[in-house]
């Protein structure tokens, strides 16, 4: 099982990293998601975007990963609104289909479930152990 915890660890923090760089190389995605009452959405898109590169590389590392992990459940729920604005207003995004708009909200859900799977007490114990 620690094999398993380990590499979808690794898998996990690498999907962050991507999605953060993303955020620069296709601003134009984000912002159009953002919800109108967000102000700064181009620093709000490159802040989440530094934040999912740093979370995901430092839950890369066993030491950092509960912390990693708490930091990247927090951004998925401060993220929530965009994906709830995106799927109450699906004709702002025609080129998406709204089903899969409300899709985006339960598989947040499962990112914050697997985020929480690196906060569990034996995943800490065993982080201190190998530190």
């Amino acid at each position: 099982m620690a094999r398993v915890r380990t590499v979808s660890r690794y898998i996990f923090g690498l999907f962050f990293v991507l999605a953060g760089v993303n955020h620069f190389v296709s601003p134009a995605f984000y912002l159009n998601i953002m919800p109108p009452y967000l102000p700064w959405h181009l620093a709000l898109v490159y802040i989440s975007g530094i934040a999912e590169i740093g979370l995901g590389l430092l839950l890369l590392f066993r030491r950092w990963a509960v912390v990693a992990a708490w930091g990247l459940i927090a951004l998925l729920v401060a993220v929530f609104p965009a994906n709830l604005h995106m799927a109450m207003h699906p004709n702002l995004y025609p080129s998406l289909p709204p089903l899969g708009l409300w899709l985006r909200l339960p598989i947040q859900g499962v990112l914050i479930a697997w985020a929480y799977w690196y906060t569990r007490p034996e995943a800490a114990a065993r982080a201190r152990q190998h530190a």
